[in-house]
């Protein structure tokens, strides 16, 4: 008998996130886990890394169309989409980090959250 995992919905909606920056050749993919986390305002952090303001908003792009058909949500709140260095994009119990590299190196979300469950997560290439 096949052990069947049961999924959230954080976590179903953090595996399509995470597919749809794969799509688009994000970089430096790394889940956040906060679960555990007592000040955490949320579930999961996703961080990427785009080389470029086209790619980075490829991504957002990607991630709204991929959640969206998959499992019918939209983002609460996007932040960032004017220049592009850095896109938030908040689902409530998973928020999207899509950064520029140099934007990212400055603001180390990851070194915030340091107590959090880390995960990196494979580029697609």
């Amino acid at each position: 008998m096949t052990k069947k995992r049961i999924v959230g919905e954080s976590e179903l909606l953090t595996e399509n996130i995470i597919k749809a920056i794969q799509e688009k050749k994000g970089d430096n993919i790394t889940c956040l886990n906060l679960k555990n986390i007592d000040a955490a305002v949320t579930d999961y952090f996703i961080i990427c890394d785009g080389t470029s303001n086209t790619q980075v908003s490829a991504i957002k792009d990607s991630i709204e169309k991929e959640v969206r058909e998959a499992l019918g949500e939209k983002p609460w709140h996007i932040e960032g989409t004017n220049n592009a260095e850095w896109i938030l994009m908040d689902y409530v119990n998973v928020v999207v980090h899509i950064f520029q590299k140099e934007t990212r190196a400055f603001f180390n979300i990851e070194g915030l959250w340091a107590d959090a469950d880390i995960q990196e997560i494979p580029s697609i290439n």
